[in-house]
């Protein structure tokens, strides 16, 4: 069963007429996931989002999940985001976890109108660069 944000039409910066409430409006933690997917790539530094196996299923099968490497926990008040990502090799981690973070925030709270509490970055790996897939191998040699 799908779990589903509610957020009041006050808290969402829905019009309200005449001092009552017009109804509520609801957003599917997918919904989240994917403004997170989409934030978190728009950060220089990240290569992926790192999904299990049905992410990865699912894109064989030529379809795009938005919604992988990331998970949504909603309370009554807040949310809070895990992200879980690959990063591309020769970036300042803790940097790029920041801007992760920072646009993540800024995307959710813009787009939704909910308080994000939390938004956890998960680094998964790091991404070589094709030309050069061994770099590690590379500076191992220059230590001997």
């Amino acid at each position: 069963m799908e779990e589903i944000l509610e957020t009041t039409a006050e808290t969402a910066n829905e019009e309200v007429l005449s001092g009552n409430k017009i109804g509520s409006v609801k957003i599917a933690n997918d919904v989240v996931a994917t403004i997170v997917g989409l934030a978190t790539m728009e950060v220089k530094g990240v290569a992926a989002m790192a999904g299990g196996i049905a992410g990865g299923f699912t894109e064989l099968m030529g379809k795009k999940n938005m919604t992988k490497g990331v998970k949504v926990e909603a309370t009554e008040n807040d949310v809070t985001i895990d992200v879980f990502v690959t990063m591309e090799f020769g970036v300042v981690l803790p940097d790029v976890a920041d801007a992760v973070q920072n646009n993540v925030k800024k995307a959710v709270e813009n787009m939704t109108g909910l308080n994000v509490a939390a938004v956890n970055v998960h680094i998964q790996g790091v991404l070589f660069p094709q030309n050069n897939p061994a770099p590690v191998a590379e500076a191992q040699k220059e230590e001997n």
